[in-house]
Order: structure tokens, then C-alpha cells, then sequence
């Protein structure tokens, strides 16, 4: 697979529109609001109990925000840009959360993969948003010898390119920083891969049946993944994640001074001064045993390397906490909306960050009630005193062409999470 460069051509009206909206931004970063938040994540990163941030990730809302947020450049590199910019200043406006916004814009590394030696087959209704169908692709132990391992080179000429004119476009009004992805989130799910590939059925049953089959095609994953990471940081291409701005894990700001660890050189960054993630999605319903046996032992290659780490997405870990202790680096758990919040906080105590995500439906039902949006966060809340919080809606797919109800529900939060202080 290769990550085409996107084309810089960028029109002089292309350039206003763009120039106006880094302006915006500038002066947003320049609020005293953003250097609070800022402090706020850096003591929470911590594990200092503060008032739980609020962070609210819009995903497909965006298609049902008003004309003001639609795009207005032409070019493709021109839009990357301003669909950024944009909603920088659009959620400052309507749905200001407790996200850092900062004066700057990412240059992502021109990445060129060479792919695993297969491809991922759907079937995929008509309807757009409708559930697809994964199929197997990986019938026998046998296809696991088609398997070829990733290999990862960088389009230095394409890369500068896009640096240059970023820089031609930012320089004098916003920070053009170089990146590896558009953001520095260093992640993998190698058991949700594995299911793409051999069916989510037939995966189950071979944890009874083949576990053999599991655990080499785990191994190849993960050994894969990390050859890819393996060979930035060999590069000197790695970028740190532990800034005011950057997401990491499945969706949380990264900002730590616990970050880089010791013997850091700006020149070489090193796994060691990362943040790093995983998930298992679909083990959600997988018991404890076998989640540590399949799942986890391959993961812990990856996340043993990275000086902190976060675990989960949507898979419910409330029963999961104790196999997540074995990880030294771990510092934060996704709690999905359909963990058990009570037992989740029993569990962790303040020894983790409790990444509380409340469940998006709440946007999506036939009628907005901002009232039982209210007491689901009031009841999480009360259930989770004495651990260390953080809220995190995502996973949105729809407000019912409401976005009222987006700003609503972020004002709840930050108002109920001030009251527990």
C-alpha cells in the first residue's frame, strides 16, 4: 500500500480562506482557557485527581453541522488544512470542551507501505452506513505462509514538498511541525486485524479448536506492526505524542511531563518516550482467561516497549482490570458504555485513569432528553468518586440533524463534572 502525497496546488483564493482561518486558530491558542486545560491533562496524566476533562470527538456529526462548517477550498491539500482549521474554530464556538487548541499544523511523513501479502474482502450492503461483512480471506494455517511482513519507507521528496508548503501557507501565524501520521498515535488491534481476515466466527472457534493457528497468527501481526515502528525509530522518524494537542490511545490528550523518560535526545526519539496503545475489540465477551492467553501476552510485545500506555476502545474491560495490572507501563483504561462503571471503579481505584466513554446513542434517540443525558453523567460520576476521571464521547454517528444536542450535552458535562469537582 502507498500513501499518495496529496497535490499542493493551492489557489489564491484557496490561500485566503486558509490564511483567515490560521488567524482564528492563533487567537484561539492564545486564551488563557487553553493553558488551563493544558494544566488540568498534565496533572490528571499524572494521576492527580482534578475535575474530570470532557473531551467530545463530533465523527460523523460533522456531516450534520450547519452551511458554516462546510469547506470552501478546492484543492485537496488545501482541504486537509481547512477541514482542521475549520473545526478548530467551530467547536470553540459551539461545543468548546476541554481540548487544548494550539497554534499549530501537522506535516505528516509521505509513508509508502508494502502490505501484508493480502487483502481484506467485504461484503457491504447497500445502504451506506449499513453493516459490512468480513470475509475470510485466511481459510488455513497454510494462508498464514502467505503472510508477508510489512515493510515501511518514507517519500523524502514528497514529504519536504508538503513541509514546504505548509510552511509557505503557516510560517508567520501558526507552528508547521513535522509529524509522522497527521496525528503521533502509535496504536494496534492485532486481534480485531486477525478477525478481519478469518471471519469472526471462525475465530472464536478456533480458540478451542486451533489455538495453535491463534497464537502464530499473533505472532506474525505483532512482529509486523512492530517492524514497521521498529524501523521510524531506527530512522530517527519517530515524533514525540506527550504535547498539549496530542490524542493518544483511542482518544484521550496525552499532555505529560512524565514523558520523554530519561537519557532523551530531541535527535532520536525513542519508543521508551512514547505513548502507546491496544484493543481487542472483539473480545468484548471473550472470559478474562482467554483474553490474557490469545490477546494480551502477543499485545504486551508491543506495549512493553512504550513508556506509558493505554488499553481499550469499545470492548467492555470491567472484568479485565486484573489482567491489565500485569502491564507496569499501563496508566489508562477505556471504560465503554457497556462496562459496568461501578465495578470498573472498584477495580481501578486512582491507580489508572478511569477513560469513562459515555454511550453516543444519547444523541441519537427520536427525541433529545438533555434531562437523562444529565443523570447518566451525574450517575457515572457519583460511582466513580475517589478515581481519577476522564470523560470521552465519541463514536458519534449521528445527532438526528440536531448538533444543539452535541453543544448541549458537552455544557452537562463540564457543568456536572465541575460539581464533583
Amino acid at each position: 500500500m502507498t500513501v499518495q502525497p496529496a497535490s499542493i496546488m493551492v489557489s489564491a483564493a484557496d490561500r485566503r480562506v486558509l490564511r483567515e482561518l490560521a488567524k482564528q486558530v492563533r487567537d484561539i491558542a492564545a486564551g488563557p482557557e487553553q493553558e488551563e486545560n493544558a494544566e488540568r491533562w498534565k496533572r490528571l496524566n499524572r494521576l492527580e485527581r482534578v475535575t474530570p476533562p470532557v473531551l467530545a470527538l463530533a465523527g460523523n456529526i460533522w456531516n450534520e453541522m450547519p452551511p458554516e462548517t462546510r469547506l470552501k477550498t478546492s484543492g485537496e491539500f488545501a482541504q486537509s488544512y481547512e477541514r482542521d482549521l475549520r473545526r478548530r474554530v467551530y467547536q470553540h464556538k459551539h461545543f468548546p470542551d476541554d481540548r487544548v487548541i494550539t497554534a499549530n499544523v501537522p506535516v505528516p511523513l509521505v509513508l509508502e507501505y508494502t502490505g501484508w501479502g493480502i487483502e481484506t474482502h467485504t461484503t457491504a450492503p447497500d445502504q451506506k452506513t449499513g453493516a459490512k461483512h468480513y470475509d475470510t480471506v485466511l481459510h488455513s494455517e497454510a494462508d498464514l505462509d502467505r503472510l508477508t511482513l510489512p515493510k515501511v519507507t518514507v517519500n523524502h521528496e514528497a514529504t519536504e514538498r508538503n513541509y514546504t508548503a505548509a510552511a509557505e501557507l503557516f510560517a508567520d501565524t501558526l507552528e508547521v511541525e513535522r509529524t509522522v501520521y497527521w496525528g503521533n498515535n502509535y496504536g494496534i488491534a492485532p486481534m480485531d486485524m486477525l478477525a478481519v481476515w478469518r471471519g469472526f466466527d471462525r475465530l472464536f472457534m478456533d480458540l478451542v479448536d486451533d489455538p495453535g493457528f491463534v497464537h502464530r497468527a499473533m505472532g506474525i501481526i505483532v512482529d509486523g506492526n512492530l517492524g514497521v515502528v521498529d524501523e521510524l525509530e531506527r530512522l530517527g522518524l519517530l515524533k514525540l505524542n506527550n504535547r498539549k494537542h496530542d490524542l493518544v490511545g483511542t482518544a484521550a490528550v496525552g499532555y505529560t511531563d512524565e514523558l520523554p523518560a530519561a537519557g532523551f535526545k530531541q535527535s532520536h526519539v525513542r519508543f521508551k518516550d512514547l505513548w502507546g496503545t491496544c484493543a481487542s475489540q472483539i473480545f468484548a465477551e471473550v472470559s478474562p482467561d482467554m483474553h490474557e492467553e490469545f490477546s494480551l501476552q502477543h499485545e504486551r510485545r508491543f506495549l512493553d516497549r512504550f513508556g506509558l500506555t493505554c488499553y481499550g476502545c469499545c470492548e467492555p474491560l470491567h472484568k479485565k482490570i486484573g489482567i491489565l495490572r500485569k502491564i507496569p507501563n499501563m496508566r489508562r483504561i477505556a471504560v465503554s458504555p457497556w462496562a459496568d462503571v461501578a465495578e470498573s471503579a472498584e477495580q481501578m481505584g486512582n491507580k489508572y485513569i478511569f477513560s469513562w466513554r459515555p454511550n453516543p446513542a444519547v444523541l441519537a434517540s427520536d427525541k433529545w432528553d438533555a434531562a437523562g443525558a444529565r443523570k447518566q453523567i451525574r450517575d457515572a460520576l457519583q460511582k466513580t468518586r475517589g478515581c481519577i476521571v476522564e470523560i470521552i464521547l465519541k463514536d458519534l454517528e449521528t445527532c438526528r440533524n440536531e448538533p444543539r444536542r452535541l453543544f448541549e450535552w458537552v455544557a452537562i458535562a463540564r457543568e456536572e463534572a465541575a460539581a464533583v469537582g
